[in-house]
Formats: C-alpha cells, sequence, structure tokens
C-alpha cells in the first residue's frame, strides 16, 4: 500500500506538477516584489490630517522625505485611528505633523518600519539633533522573503496534507475501493499507517525540493540548524497529515470533504501568520490562531531559520504538533469506516 500511494501520487501529472509549481510561483512573485531593488508599498501615516490627501508640499516634513520614491503618505484625522493602522500593519510609519521635535511611531517588529525610519533619520540630518522622537523596542531585521518562505513551505505542506489525504480517502471510500480492501488481510491500521508516512515522505521530499529551487535562485539565510528544521518539518507534517486522517475517518461525499478541508485550511493560512504577523490584531483572534496546528509548525521554524533558535527552544511548539498528531490519530482510527 505504502508503495502503490507514492507510485498512484507520481503518476498523477497534474497533482505533481502542482505540488511544486504553485510554491514556487508564489516565492517567485514575492521575491520579485519584495526582494528586489525596486521596492514599493512603504505606508506612512501621518496625522492630523482632515483627508487621506495631505498637501504634504506645505508640511513639516523633510522635504528630502517627502521626495523619498517608493513612500505612499496617508492622512489620519486622529493619532488613535493612525495608531489603530499600525498595530494592524495598515501603516508602516507614524509621524506627527504639529510635534516640533517631529514624533514617530513604529512597530518594534515590522521591518519596513524600520526602513523607513532610517529614511526618515537620513532626512533630518541637516536639521540637527534634537528631532525625531521615537518609540520603539530594537530588534534584528530580517528580509520579509526570509520571513515569508517557511510560511509558504507551511502552506503547501498543509494542503498536500488535508487534499493528499483526507480527500483522497473520502474519494476511495465513495467509490468502493475501501469496501474492497476490507475484504483483505489488510488491516485498517495498516491502511491508515501506510497512507500517513506515505504523505509524510511526500511532503519531506516536495518540500526538499522546493527549498533547494528556491535556494538557488534567492539564497535563503538559515540562522539555525538544519538539522533541527528537518525534525520540526516532519513534526509538521505528522500533525497535518493526522489532522487529514481523522477529516477522512467517515465523509462519503467529496463536495462535502472539499468544503471541509477549505474551511480549516483558509483560517490556518490567515490566522496562522503566514503572509503576515497577527501584532495589533485583536487576543480573541491571537488566542484563536494557538489552536491551529499550523501557528505552531509556522513559530517553529522561524525561531529556528530566523533566529538561530535550538531543538530544545522550540520544544513547546513540537509537544503541541505531537499532541495534535496523537489526539488526531487516535480519534481518526477510532472513527474510521471502511464502508458507505
Amino acid at each position: 500500500m505504502f508503495k502503490a500511494r507514492n507510485y498512484e501520487f507520481f503518476r498523477d501529472k497534474a497533482a505533481f506538477g502542482w505540488n511544486f509549481l504553485f510554491p514556487f510561483l508564489i516565492i517567485a512573485g514575492f521575491g520579485i516584489i519584495f526582494g528586489g531593488r525596486e521596492y514599493s508599498g512603504f505606508k506612512v501615516g501621518i496625522f492630523p490630517a482632515a483627508t487621506a490627501s495631505v498637501p504634504l508640499a506645505h508640511s513639516s516634513l523633510p522635504p528630502k522625505f517627502v521626495a523619498t520614491r517608493h513612500l505612499e503618505f496617508i492622512g489620519l484625522p486622529t493619532f488613535e485611528e493612525g495608531l489603530e493602522k499600525l498595530k494592524h500593519h495598515r501603516v508602516d510609519f507614524l509621524v506627527r505633523l504639529d510635534s516640533p521635535s517631529r514624533q514617530y511611531w513604529l512597530l518594534e517588529s515590522s521591518p519596513k518600519g524600520y526602513i523607513v525610519e532610517r529614511l526618515f533619520q537620513a532626512a533630518l540630518i541637516p536639521d540637527g539633533p534634537g528631532y525625531g522622537e521615537k518609540v520603539a523596542v530594537p530588534g534584528g531585521g530580517i528580509r520579509y522573503l526570509d520571513w515569508l518562505f517557511p510560511g509558504i513551505l507551511a502552506m503547501n505542506m498543509m494542503f498536500s496534507a488535508l487534499w493528499g489525504v483526507g480527500y483522497i480517502i473520502v474519494r476511495y471510500r465513495k467509490n468502493g475501493a475501501l469496501k474492497r480492501l476490507k475484504a483483505t488481510p489488510l488491516t485498517a491500521f495498516e491502511y491508515l499507517t501506510a497512507q500517513a508516512l506515505s504523505r509524510i515522505l511526500l511532503l519531506i521530499f516536495s518540500l526538499a525540493v522546493v527549498w533547494l529551487g528556491v535556494e538557488l535562485i534567492f539564497s535563503i539565510r538559515v540562522a539555525g540548524s538544519y538539522l533541527d528544521l528537518l525534525i520540526v518539518f516532519t513534526f509538521g507534517a505528522m500533525s497535518l497529515t493526522s489532522l487529514g486522517l481523522l477529516l477522512a475517518a467517515r465523509g462519503t461525499s467529496e463536495e462535502f470533504t472539499s468544503g471541509l478541508v477549505n474551511f480549516i485550511t483558509w483560517p490556518m493560512m490567515f490566522l496562522s501568520e503566514v503572509w503576515f504577523s497577527l501584532e495589533g490584531a485583536p487576543q480573541w483572534v491571537k488566542s484563536f490562531s494557538e489552536l491551529l496546528p499550523l501557528t505552531h509548525l509556522l513559530r517553529a521554524v522561524r525561531k529556528v531559520m530566523n533566529d538561530g533558535a535550538t531543538l530544545a527552544e522550540v520544544g513547546s511548539e513540537c509537544g503541541v504538533l505531537f499532541g495534535v498528531t496523537l489526539v488526531c490519530l487516535v480519534l481518526g482510527a477510532a472513527l474510521f469506516s471502511w464502508n458507505d
């Protein structure tokens, strides 16, 4: 069964090709947009301003700062509104126009805010000391691509695990393949084990191929150990695969399973910090994201890749992933049915 499932995957040319092409396209797109020298999209909020259209020529902003390319200035009527937009990453930098010391605010973990701050300080150099009062917590900056790359890999693993296990088993049950397998000496435990091991192997294989391809193009920076990364990704593959097995335990409708998979994957894609940080988001959103296995996988991977953390330092995240694996496997085995 293990070999048969692998052969089926590699012989499905459309699924096989898209499994590698999709993450390459996303990484290439974000790499071109955010990794090159022609970076754009830095948003600077300024207040007080009655409308979003601000007469910058007559403002107290430094002329060199106003003339800098790739900066988008957004007028804000109140400080509270500006701070709210800053917390939700809708603006990267916040400047007060009526302050003689040119006060500004930025998020401590925002790489884009760090860059805008440097541009702002450079524009203030002719004015001498005493300008540019800020509130920020120091921290090392990373490339957006290095921060994004683990999210793309984890998202690809999530879709591959849930669709490649959950959807496939439901399809087998619907077309009667599972009923025929029940007549063989194959046990449910052996069948589920073969499906899980096959998917974990394919997930790690796909990850390695994508990683090597992206590394050749964009030179991804890894501060930690590659072995620790492999172990963390293996824990993640186990948890996501077991979740797929749980989804497929009883389903008979491909349409219902498709909707259920989307219902689970989309919150994880947007609330597990795949694309953006949840800093500044409501507390209930952060609490809900802690229930998602993809959140813990990404947190562990980014700690190892970007901060150089060891496996012991991400032990809590790996423990959560292992716990999710056990719970889903037990429930999936208990609920699994060969028949309609």
